[in-house]
């Protein structure tokens, strides 16, 4: 699990990245300074929103240091999830009356970026290899005998 959500984090910030400054060109010609900066921002947000949901799942599994099926794996992982949503509200909220920024190219470039990463996430859980069977001993394995 470890392996999909740290390939996940690395395409995603690829992804970020090439959402920002595709958009913030897009930006710039649709809508100048403010339109830039709704780039940046919607691509940031959304890398940032997409770190947290990973992270949380990393810093679960090492809290419970387990196989994830413990109950304070998933109250880890919601309790993010609910503070992500807030922020997020919070955010909204805040950036809905701001002069600065360019709410169209914002959450275009929030829906694209979001869309990308959700591509990366199946891209890198397709591409990591997972064993089939774990502690298993084979006869003639090395190791301790039962």
């Amino acid at each position: 699990m470890s392996a999909v959500l740290i390939r996940s984090l690395r395409y995603g910030a690829v992804i970020a990245v090439a959402v920002a400054l595709v958009a913030g060109v897009i930006g710039y010609l649709v809508a100048g300074g403010p339109g830039v900066v709704g780039a940046l921002l919607g691509a940031l947000v959304s890398a940032v929103f997409l770190g947290l949901t990973a992270g949380s799942m990393l810093v679960a599994r090492r809290v419970v240091a387990g196989d994830g099926t413990d109950l304070r794996f998933f109250v880890i992982v919601v309790a993010v999830l609910g503070v992500k949503l807030v922020v997020f509200l919070v955010l909204m909220i805040w950036l809905r009356g701001q002069e600065w920024l360019d709410l169209a190219v914002f959450g275009w470039t929030m829906i694209v970026s979001v869309a990308g990463t959700l591509a990366a996430d199946v891209v890198a859980f397709t591409r990591t290899r997972f064993p089939y069977v774990s502690d298993v001993r084979l006869p003639g394995d090395p190791g301790p005998n039962p």
